[in-house]
């Protein structure tokens, strides 16, 4: 049974004045898994993902998000299609004189009309899935950086969308909160069905949560498949990422 895709990219090609960022990109992201996107500085991955977003036109081959090819969308399904996009941002993106809860309500106040009283009880129920249960009348400015994270990542799934962004959102962590963050994801992943895609450079998390890898070298897709297929690729930069990638890892396995 084929597997259904929630991205397709095909021949991205962008730039910047005369410099070229992207080259001719394709992949495809599949439902429930994690698809992560890598390569060095430079490489194209921030581009990438404001063309998936849409903060950055299309001008040179075509991006399909849930079925949907961006482009050609207009602004009114434009909108329904990023309602169903979760995005959480590398530095959680709070609102500072916001309340947890009031956060996490964001998205609910604005693009739905639920009455207060059921807001209320999804946004609990939101705390609750990223366990910050007992946060709910907290300001960011009272909470850790891992904390944080996890009320960026409530509020990014406050409207159950199918597919989760995520632009480095363990950057910044200690171990014990990246692994507390990636399990979320996990979790997230298997208990709501949700499709992830993820640009992260955080050598353990990869590992964890990676199911499909894309690797970007010099804006041109080096590699595209399973991580497990990754860690055997041949090709140069790709090997000499999990190279390191994989020694890393052993490392901070031994202690």
């Amino acid at each position: 049974m084929e597997k259904e895709k929630v991205i397709e990219v095909q021949e991205l090609h962008a730039g910047f004045e005369d410099r070229v960022v992207l080259r001719d990109v394709s992949f495809s992201a599949y439902k429930g898994e994690v698809t992560v996107i890598l390569g060095g500085s430079g490489s194209g991955k921030t581009t990438l993902l404001r063309h998936l977003l849409g903060l950055l036109p299309i001008y040179q081959g075509s991006a399909s998000i849930l079925g949907k090819d961006v482009a050609s969308l207009r602004e009114v399904e434009q909108l329904e299609l990023y309602l169903k996009m979760g995005v959480f941002y590398q530095t959680g993106a709070l609102l500072s004189s916001l309340t947890v809860a009031e956060n996490v309500a964001l998205p609910l106040v604005q693009h739905t009309r639920m009455p207060r009283s059921l807001i209320d009880e999804i946004v609990r129920m939101k705390l609750g899935l990223v366990n910050l249960s007992h946060a709910y009348h907290q300001y960011p400015a009272e909470l850790s950086g891992g904390m944080v994270k996890r009320v960026a990542l409530a509020r990014a799934i406050a409207m159950d969308p199918p597919l989760l962004f995520c632009d480095e959102p363990g950057a910044g962590l200690d171990p014990v909160s990246l692994e507390s963050l990636d399990q979320l994801l996990l979790n997230l992943k298997e208990q709501l069905g949700i499709s992830v895609l993820l640009v992260t450079h955080e050598v353990t998390s990869i590992m964890r949560v990676a199911d499909r890898v894309v690797f970007l070298d010099q804006g041109v897709v080096a590699f595209e498949g399973p991580l497990t297929e990754a860690l055997h690729s041949e090709h140069p930069s790709v090997k000499a990422f999990f190279s390191v990638l994989k020694t890393e890892h052993l490392k901070e396995i031994l202690g």
